[in-house]
């Protein structure tokens, strides 16, 4: 066989193997298949909405209200006659983006606070009473404490989430970088004279990410039922814009006569915070050496 052959061969193994690595590690993990393939359906439910049989939402037609599940109403309607199964495709644009804000937003935030105050003692002993202050408060009562500063909008309810979040990601940071700063290879680095920032960048951030990372699921999964806890009780998003939460609280005096009023909407929610909370589980087995070695 000649050399060209031999190349050829080693090609196609290397081809072939970094083909089967994805489907090894989903194999491995099914728990992140399984979810993100949920989350995937449903983020592209919510966004392809337009195309997906719907109506407009917020069209009201009293003559056809609390229509049964059919053929012409796959959900049925509410009581002022608008299209249940709109409303609930609608509505998962709202929870989605409420959900994605606030890990984003949080985590992004919780990571920069959490690595400063967790290798500086000084502002440890500062901002950390401040984290504890905010922890000491129910987050669905401190959103309402802001909502209640503010107006009815889908990015007060992303601002009111996050700033409640934000304490558990920087403790959950602070408690890493707390572990890290005593390790020798910092040691070495603060020695030859590394800079703080270059210290935290180079050396502590990479040790983070993976524990932020499945934090981050959890905070969208919270996220999201916050939103719906929110709206349920009139302090969320406005009343004008369909919400998974919006929608059961509209039908709560209807569960006795259209109990599928509530029943759809929190069917999506649940399959929604059901998958995150897999995603994340997955994520903190294949992330965890030690869960890693027992494997």
């Amino acid at each position: 066989m000649t050399a060209t052959h031999i190349d050829l061969d080693t090609a196609t193994l290397a081809r072939r193997r970094a083909r089967a690595r994805p489907l090894e590690w989903m194999r491995r993990h099914p728990t992140v298949t399984v979810g993100s393939a949920i989350l995937l359906a449903m983020a592209s439910v919510a966004l392809l909405a337009p195309w997906l049989g719907t109506v407009d939402p917020e069209s009201l037609s009293p003559i056809r209200r609390l229509r049964f599940p059919s053929e012409t109403n796959w959900f049925g309607t509410d009581g002022l006659g608008r299209d249940v199964y709109s409303r609930v495709i609608y509505g998962g644009r709202i929870s989605l983006e409420v959900g994605l804000g606030v890990a984003i937003l949080s985590t992004f935030t919780g990571l920069a606070i959490g690595l400063v105050t967790g290798f500086s003692r000084i502002l440890d002993a500062i901002v950390m009473r401040v984290m504890d202050g905010l922890m000491s408060i129910p987050p669905v009562l401190l959103a309402i404490a802001l909502m209640a500063l503010t107006r009815a909008s889908v990015g007060n309810v992303i601002f009111a989430i996050t700033l409640s979040e934000v304490p558990r990601v920087t403790r959950l940071v602070r408690g890493v970088v707390l572990s890290l700063r005593e390790q020798p290879f910092v040691e070495a680095a603060t020695a030859a004279g590394t800079g703080f920032f270059k210290t935290l960048w180079r050396h502590i951030l990479p040790n983070t990410v993976a524990p932020v990372l499945v934090q981050g699921t959890f905070v969208c999964a919270s996220a999201m039922i916050t939103e719906a806890t929110l709206s349920f009780i009139g302090a969320g998003t406005p009343p004008n814009i369909p919400s998974w939460g919006n929608i059961m609280a509209e039908a709560r005096s209807l569960f006795q006569i259209a109990s599928y009023l509530i029943f759809f909407p929190g069917a999506c929610l649940s399959f929604t915070v059901l998958a995150v909370n897999l995603v994340g589980d997955g994520l903190r087995d294949a992330l965890d050496p030690r869960l890693a070695r027992r494997m």
